[in-house]
């Protein structure tokens, strides 16, 4: 089964819990055994796992690679997003979660986060989900 769902960034760099949208394309596909792929089809916009309890988290994560890639820096790339470019490849563009018992099997403070770098635009999330009914 594959599905698709946009999401709205707000910000220019931005983590948004999806973790709700990817389990309700879990129940809808009936699967119980299996396994669920996240793609974010976008070379500007990334997916990860982390924790979803504490938004500080976030917070952290965005300050560490802002300064690990600098907005502006000596590019070559005329659009003026480079570091979005670099940053997405830094993080992922996938992630690959095992289904057990009809549910996403995450960590007890984990969450699925799409990551956008040059927001704040609409975003692409592909879900196919592989297993057993």
């Amino acid at each position: 089964m594959n599905e698709e769902f946009k999401i709205h960034s707000q910000n220019r760099v931005s983590f948004t819990e999806i973790t709700a949208e990817v389990a309700a394309v879990v129940k809808k596909s009936g699967i119980k055994d299996g396994f669920a792929v996240i793609f974010i089809p976008h070379t500007t916009a990334a997916v990860t796992l982390n924790e979803n309890a504490d938004p500080d988290v976030a917070t952290d994560m965005k300050a560490i690679i802002e300064n690990l890639v600098p907005r502006e820096g000596v590019y070559r790339h005329r659009e003026g997003n480079t570091s979005a470019h670099m940053m997405t490849s830094l993080m992922g563009s996938s992630q690959q979660i095992i289904i057990r018992g009809g549910k996403l099997l995450l960590g007890t403070w984990q969450g699925i986060f799409l990551v956008d770098f040059d927001g704040p635009r609409e975003r692409k999330v592909l879900v196919q989900i592989q297993g057993e009914k």
